[in-house]
Order: structure tokens, then C-alpha cells, then sequence
């Protein structure tokens, strides 16, 4: 590898970073301190980090923000030649090497919490 080249990391923000609230039964979407540290650790390393979203930029710059996450961007979840490792709760390819984050409670449904989800 080039040592001028920064490994890039995209990372999802919902069953990723953050627990819906409704996996946990809580009130409040609340941190994945287990990923989160695994992001602190890339970071600390001084790779480049980007945080996405199904849900937009906007939704993935607040929970940056309420985080402390620090991103060196934020961009629209898709698929990048440039990105070299993507971290998702789902199965996808948007990177050379993508890797699943397991799901808090995944049995429960998240379709009426991503339709109602508010910034």
C-alpha cells in the first residue's frame, strides 16, 4: 500500500452506530459503544473516516455530532470505488471489503421506526 493513502472507512449510522430504540425498548436511540469503539480505534490509527446513511447526511451529521465521532466526511450511502472498508448491519457490497456489524434484537421490525424517525 501507498503510504501517502489513508485507508478510507464508511461507517452506517442506524443498527451500526447507534441502537433504535425500538431494539432496545427505551424512549432514545442509544450508542453501540462496542462499534463505536472499533470506529475510535481506526480513527486513532489515522485512517479517514466517513459516517452515511440511508437516512441522509443530515440524520449521519447529527448522530456524528451527538457521538463525538469527528469524521473527516459525510457522504450519501452508495456504492465507491474509493471506499476501502465499509462497516453496515446488513449484508452489502459498497466497498472492497464490507464487513456486517450484528443487529441488536434483530428479530424486531425497524420499518415503522426508519418511516417515523425524526431529526
Amino acid at each position: 500500500m501507498n503510504e501517502n493513502r489513508k485507508l478510507k472507512i464508511a461507517w452506517d449510522i442506524d443498527d451500526t452506530l447507534i441502537i433504535p430504540s425500538v431494539a432496545t425498548g427505551l424512549d432514545i436511540d442509544t450508542p453501540n459503544y462496542e462499534t463505536i469503539a472499533i470506529y475510535k480505534y481506526f480513527q486513532n490509527q489515522g485512517y479517514y473516516m466517513i459516517l452515511w446513511s440511508g437516512s441522509g447526511t443530515d440524520w449521519a451529521k447529527r448522530w456524528g455530532e451527538k457521538l463525538g465521532l469527528e469524521p473527516d466526511e459525510i457522504r450519501i450511502k452508495e456504492k465507491s470505488k474509493d471506499i476501502d472498508i465499509a462497516f453496515d448491519d446488513c449484508d452489502v457490497n459498497l466497498a472492497k471489503v464490507n464487513i456486517k456489524v450484528k443487529r441488536f434484537n434483530n428479530s424486531i421490525s425497524r420499518k415503522d421506526w426508519n418511516e417515523n424517525k425524526k431529526l
